[in-house]
């Protein structure tokens, strides 16, 4: 873990009290900090606030920047910069707090109007999951951190990470929108893929496809995240043309949706294989042949 010296409590508001926004916010009360207020539209959220910060009171936006030394903005990556904007324009930032946000896409420069205020900026993404719930909390331990700021402000960048319970990685500014791609890219196409996978073994009659798909799925994410595409196996790998283009045969039949995604991903899968040097060019070949014609 990276030893950085605590931040001083402070009063922290939250602007956008959802699954993200909650969590973190208990987990930095339960540092010492205290959550001055939160902001939260829909009942979910309220009903998340209410379970994770009981006794924060629910305020609205213009009463967290009065307020707090630290307004934490976890919204939509579409709606920060409005609303970081709207809120500069409106004067509710005093100047000398703490900003910061949770979006993975963007570093400080959405912030710009509320560092022109006097604000410090910080961009802190943590690179997990959130399910909303306390289940969240430990999963923050050791949980790497995207961390951009200025340099004299990332000592505090850090120090909120580690209270939290991660760990912080500096990313600068140009490559947070990469960096984010390649995470929602694997997280978010994973979940799709997994979904499409149970869809097409429901098909058949299996009612608890998960059961079929854990030890399977389980080990392939773990041999894959440490061995690369060392870890492929199956027709691909095998340079099996006939099987893929069975594949592709019946997939068309009953789910030309898992077809498209089946089609894209081995093509490629081949290219990846290929470039590795564990399937030949003749393989290669007669693989996008099969995914050109089927």
């Amino acid at each position: 873990m990276t030893t950085v010296h605590p931040a001083s409590r402070m009063g922290i508001g939250i602007i956008g009290a959802g699954r993200v926004g909650a969590v973190l916010g208990s987990a930095l009360r339960a540092q010492g900090h205290a959550i001055t207020g939160a902001y939260a539209v829909s009942e979910a959220s309220r009903e998340r606030a209410e379970l994770l910060l009981q006794g924060v009171p629910l305020l609205d936006a213009p009463a967290i920047w009065e307020r707090s030394e630290v307004v934490l903005l976890a919204v939509p990556d579409d709606q920060l910069g409005p609303l970081v904007s709207g809120a500069a324009e409106a004067g509710l930032i005093p100047g000398g707090q703490i900003v910061l946000h949770t979006s993975g896409r963007y570093g400080t420069q959405v912030l710009a109007p509320a560092e022109k205020a006097g604000a410090i900026a910080i961009a802190l993404h943590p690179a997990m999951t959130f399910t909303g719930t306390s289940i969240d909390l430990p999963r923050l331990q050791g949980c790497p951190f995207a961390v951009t700021a200025r340099a004299a402000f990332l000592p505090i960048a850090q120090a909120l990470a580690v209270e939290i319970g991660g760990e912080p990685f500096t990313i600068a500014e140009a490559d947070r929108p990469l960096y984010h791609a390649a995470l929602a890219h694997g997280a978010n196409h994973l979940v799709t893929l997994v979904e499409q996978s149970r869809e097409t073994l429901r098909s058949i009659g299996i009612d608890e496809p998960g059961r079929f798909l854990t030890p399977l799925l389980s080990a392939a994410l773990q041999e894959s995240l440490g061995r690369g595409i060392g870890a492929l196996t199956g027709p691909v790998a095998r340079g099996d043309a006939g099987t893929v283009a069975s594949h592709l045969e019946c997939l068309g039949e009953v789910a030309p949706d898992v077809q498209r995604t089946y089609r894209d991903l081995s093509r490629a899968t081949t290219e990846a294989a290929y470039a590795a040097g564990a399937i030949s060019a003749e393989q290669r070949a007669a693989l996008l042949s099969a995914l050109e014609t089927n």
